[in-house]
C-alpha cells in the first residue's frame, strides 16, 4: 500500500509545448482520484510521467517515501488499464489476465489462484476458457482490469478505460470500477474527459485547464463551490449559466440587462468580498437546477426570458431561453495561463441560458416564460481574473 506525490510536475516536450506546469497532487493510499479536463489538457501525460512512460522536465514523484523520477517503468510496480483493451486474440482469458505473472516466474498454482479470484472480482469466471474475439466490449473491458489487478500493484493506472463503449456499458463498468478499486484498496489514477464519470467515480476530483491545476476537492464541493469561471463551466451538465451583471452600489441587488434580481444581506455576509464590487460589473453564475418556474412554491427573485428550445427528457425539461444580458461561455482560447489567475480573454456572448424544470408544466419555444432565483444559489466571478468572489 503506497501514496503517490506529484510536486511542482513539469513536462516541457522537444518543441517546446508545456504539456503540464507545476502541477502538485497528493493520490492518498487507496483513494481514486480522478483527473478530469478537456482534450489536450494535459490528463495522460500526467498519469504517463507516474508509470515512468513520459520523463519530467522538472519536479517530483514519489511513490510513499520513495522518489521514482529515475526508476525505470518495469520497475515501478504500476498496473495501467487503456482505452485500448490490448488483449492476446490467440490467448484464453485465463491466460491474458495471468500472463503478467507468468513472465515474472510466479508459480502455476499461485497464478491459477490469482487468475480465478481477479475472474470472481470481475464476473469473468464462466468465461475464463473464452478468447477475446468471444466476449463482448464490456467483457474484455474486464479483462484488461483483471490482468491488472492480479498483480497487486502498487498504484492503479486508468486511461479513459471506458470510452470505447455504449452509454449503458460505461453506466454498468463505472459502478463495477468503483467496486473493484474499494476491494483492491491501492491508490488508483483514472483519466476520463467525461466529468459525468469523474463525479461519479472520485472521492476527489482534480480538475486541469492547458496543464494548470484549476481545483481539486470532492466531487459536490467541486459542483457547489468552483473557485472560478473554467471549473463553474466544465463541471455540470448542462453547465452553468454565467451571466454578465452590475452590483448595486448597496449590494442589495444586481442588475441581468433591463432586469433586477433582489440580494437579502445573508448574500454579502457569505461572499466576504463582495463589498469590493459595489457598483461594478461581475459575472453572476446560477445552475440550470436552481432555475425552477415562477409560482408559489418557490418564493425569491424572478428571471423571465423568451423560450426557443424545449427538450423533454421524460423525468425533466430542459428549457432555453433568452434574457437581454450577455451570456458568457469560455471559448478554448479564452483562457490563458498568467501566474496563479485565469484570465478572461475574448469569451463568446451567446443570449441564452438552460433551466432544468418539472416535466408538468406546459411550455413550448416562443413563450414568454419567468423562472424563480433563489439567492442562496447564486455564485459570483470576477469578470477580468475569473475567480469566484
Amino acid at each position: 500500500m503506497t501514496s503517490v506525490s506529484l510536486e511542482g510536475v513539469t513536462k516541457v516536450f522537444p518543441n517546446g509545448f508545456e504539456a503540464v506546469h507545476e502541477l502538485d497532487l497528493e493520490i492518498e493510499d487507496g483513494e481514486l482520484m480522478v483527473v478530469v479536463g478537456p482534450s489536450g489538457c494535459g490528463k495522460t501525460t500526467v498519469l504517463r510521467m507516474i508509470a515512468g512512460l513520459e520523463v519530467i522536465t522538472s519536479g517530483t514523484v514519489r511513490f510513499g517515501e520513495l522518489v521514482m523520477n529515475d526508476v525505470a517503468p518495469k520497475d515501478r510496480d504500476v498496473a495501467m488499464v487503456f482505452q485500448s483493451y490490448a488483449l492476446y486474440p490467440q490467448m484464453t482469458v485465463a491466460q491474458n489476465i495471468g500472463f503478467a505473472l507468468r513472465m515474472k516466474g510466479v508459480p502455476k498454482d499461485e497464478v491459477n489462484r490469482r487468475v480465478k479470484d481477479a475472474a470472481s472480482v470481475l464476473g469473468l469466471t464462466e468465461w475464463l476458457n473464452r478468447r477475446p474475439a468471444q466476449l463482448s466490449g464490456g467483457q474484455r473491458q474486464r479483462v484488461a482490469m483483471g490482468r491488472a489487478i492480479v498483480r497487486n500493484p502498487r498504484v492503479f493506472l486508468m486511461d479513459e478505460p471506458l470510452s470505447n463503449l455504449d452509454a449503458k456499458l460505461r453506466v454498468q463498468l463505472r459502478a463495477e470500477i468503483a467496486r473493484v478499486q474499494q476491494r483492491i484498496g491501492v491508490a488508483t489514477l483514472y483519466v476520463t474527459h467525461d466529468q459525468i464519470e469523474a463525479m461519479t467515480l472520485g472521492h476527489r476530483v482534480a480538475v486541469l485547464r492547458d496543464g494548470v491545476l484549476q481545483q481539486c476537492d470532492a466531487p459536490q464541493a467541486l459542483y457547489d463551490r468552483p473557485v472560478n469561471i473554467f471549473v463553474a463551466s466544465f463541471i455540470g451538465s448542462p453547465a452553468m449559466n454565467l451571466l454578465e451583471a452590475t452590483l448595486a452600489t448597496g449590494l442589495d441587488s444586481v442588475a441581468l440587462g433591463s432586469q433586477r434580481l433582489s440580494l437579502s444581506a445573508d448574500v454579502a455576509r457569505r461572499h466576504a468580498g463582495l463589498s469590493r464590487y459595489a457598483g461594478r460589473t461581475i459575472v453572476v453564475g446560477i445552475r440550470p437546477e436552481d432555475l425552477p418556474a415562477a409560482n408559489g412554491d418557490h418564493p425569491g427573485a424572478v428571471l423571465t426570458g423568451d423560450v426557443h428550445l424545449v427538450e423533454a427528457l421524460g423525468a425533466e425539461l430542459l428549457i432555453h431561453f433568452r434574457v437581454d444580458a450577455p451570456v458568457v461561455q469560455l471559448e478554448d482560447s479564452s483562457v490563458t495561463k498568467d501566474g496563479d489567475y485565469l484570465v478572461l480573454g475574448n469569451a463568446a456572448v451567446e443570449e441564452e441560458c438552460v433551466a432544468r424544470i418539472e416535466p408538468r408544466h406546459d411550455v413550448r419555444a416562443g413563450d414568454r416564460f419567468s423562472f424563480s432565483v433563489s439567492d442562496d444559489r447564486l455564485e459570483f466571478f470576477d469578470p477580468e481574473t475569473g475567480l469566484a468572489i
